[in-house]
């Protein structure tokens, strides 16, 4: 039997990642799982350099923060909250595939569910691709959810998926 008990969406606020997240919560749902919700914040002083702007790296860093968690916090209902014990959280890095994998790793996830753009190879080649890279490194499964999704997932379902 599958038991799930933690699921991860990773969000970047896009519409795919909205997507994901109705997955998440019908599997949440089903499965009586918590729901983490878990945000990437780019490490500006990697990105820029401490050499380039100095003392208002801390600031900025703190500000794009702050939006993120504002933007988080925004996303998830009281529904998500009480019954799903909704767990928010922001982490700070350089490449976003690997802080989502050793966030999943660390509360013990069961399955990590994300939008993906559907870029082309060309795209992918030259910019990677976030999802793929998880998919290919995490050690719980992934679903990776295209926006429009296809409507696949009914209550129904997903109820007797978990009761098999």
């Amino acid at each position: 039997m599958i038991l799930i008990k933690n699921v991860l969406v990773a969000t970047d606020f896009s519409e795919p990642s909205d997507a994901a997240l109705h997955y998440g919560r019908e599997f949440a749902r089903t499965f009586n799982a918590t729901l983490h919700v878990l945000h990437v914040v780019d490490n500006v002083t990697l990105q820029y350099g401490v050499e380039s702007y100095g003392a208002m790296l801390p600031d900025l860093q703190q500000e794009i923060e702050s939006a993120a968690r504002t933007t988080l916090d925004g996303l998830l209902n009281e529904e998500d909250r009480a019954a799903l014990h909704a767990q928010p959280a922001i982490v700070t890095g350089a490449a976003k595939a690997a802080a989502i994998v050793a966030h999943a790793n660390e509360h013990h996830i069961d399955l990590i569910v994300m939008g993906t753009h559907g870029r082309g190879a060309v795209s992918r080649l030259l910019m990677g691709s976030v999802a793929e890279r998880v998919v290919r490194t995490a050690t719980c499964p992934v679903l990776t959810v295209h926006h429009p999704e296809h409507e696949c997932l009914a209550p129904d379902a997903l109820v007797a998926v978990a009761r098999v």
